[in-house]
């Protein structure tokens, strides 16, 4: 599983015009499903991004989470960062999880999140997004539950 973590000041999701979801200062998280990711993979993911220390304290230094500031996560499923670009012009999206299991581990992801106590707000998944954000900082960062980065 693999995620783009951007810390925010407000990010949203629209679909057709219309806004789907909306999130104050917390975390924008893009998530992408490969084809071997598991339930573990998205427990360890989500724990990962609630417990991530990318938020100021009183001191300047980046030593809170989205927790510790009462955050909120947006979380949009993004299949795209699967894409394999090596060859060719085209990238291909053959790592990335078919739409039933990416569905099933993107909603995990959200659900232990949730169990966190964290306020989430999704993406429409498999719908073309217009996705906005103000990037705070910027703070962006990849991760991903198989170590890759």
């Amino acid at each position: 599983m693999r995620a783009v973590v951007q810390r925010v000041t407000e990010a949203a999701v629209a679909v057709d015009g219309e806004t789907k979801a909306r999130i104050g200062e917390g975390i924008l998280v893009l998530l992408g499903v490969g084809q071997e990711d598991t339930e573990a993979d998205a427990a360890y993911l989500a724990d990962k991004v609630a417990n991530l220390r990318i938020f100021s304290d009183g001191e300047g230094r980046l030593n809170l989470s989205v927790q510790d500031v009462q955050g909120e996560v947006l979380v949009v499923s993004q299949f795209t960062l699967y894409g394999d670009c090596r060859k060719g012009r085209r990238p291909s999206f053959s790592s990335a999880a078919p739409p039933a299991l990416a569905r099933e581990l993107y909603e995990t992801f959200a659900a232990r999140l949730r169990a966190l106590g964290i306020p989430v707000a999704t993406g429409v998944f498999q719908a073309h997004m217009d996705v906005s954000l103000t990037n705070d900082g910027p703070v962006t960062l990849i991760m991903s539950s198989q170590g890759e980065f």
